[in-house]
């Protein structure tokens, strides 16, 4: 099968005819629902890429928030805290404080309590001495003794006083 130049000329011009009335039906008929579709298209790529953005941005926010709610939470439990501590240091202070008094108080209460008991007993032992002496001032001049005799009525005396 031999093909001619004519042939080949005539079959470029009526393909290439069919293509050119082809294309000028697209673009008659069909170009503008196509460059619609492509617009469109483009359009949602734009839109979804400016979303993205937007929403890389938004979560950039939220992140600095978070980092910023985290750090004022841990700055306000570190002010509770150094408060705790505070409150606690003012209460040991003041509950030494109180106990030192206290136990001031208690002493001075003890001190009083001995000072007075201490006189209550000198009172005791004067009255009694002063008792004595004038039971044995009384023994002394009811009997008339010699010298044994007063040395034995003295040491009587002193043996009455270490009974006491």
């Amino acid at each position: 099968m031999s093909v001619t130049i004519g042939e080949l000329i005539g079959n470029f011009i009526l393909v290439t005819g069919s293509v050119i009335v082809l294309l000028l039906l697209i673009k008659a008929f069909a170009w503008g629902a196509i460059e619609a579709v492509l617009q469109a298209r483009s359009q949602q790529i734009s839109q979804d890429i400016d979303q993205a953005e937007q929403a890389r941005l938004n979560a950039q926010q939220l992140e600095k928030e978070g980092q910023a709610n985290l750090e004022a939470s841990r700055s306000e439990a570190s002010q509770i805290v150094e408060a705790a501590k505070e409150t606690g240091k003012a209460q040991e202070t003041r509950i030494v404080a109180e106990a030192t008094e206290e136990a001031d108080r208690l002493k001075a209460v003890a001190l009083t309590d001995i000072e007075h008991s201490k006189s209550e007993a000198i009172s005791a032992v004067k009255t009694e001495m002063s008792d004595l002496t004038v039971l044995l001032a009384e023994k002394i001049m009811g009997a008339n003794l010699d010298k044994a005799a007063q040395s034995q009525l003295i040491d009587r005396y002193l043996d009455d006083l270490g009974e006491a």
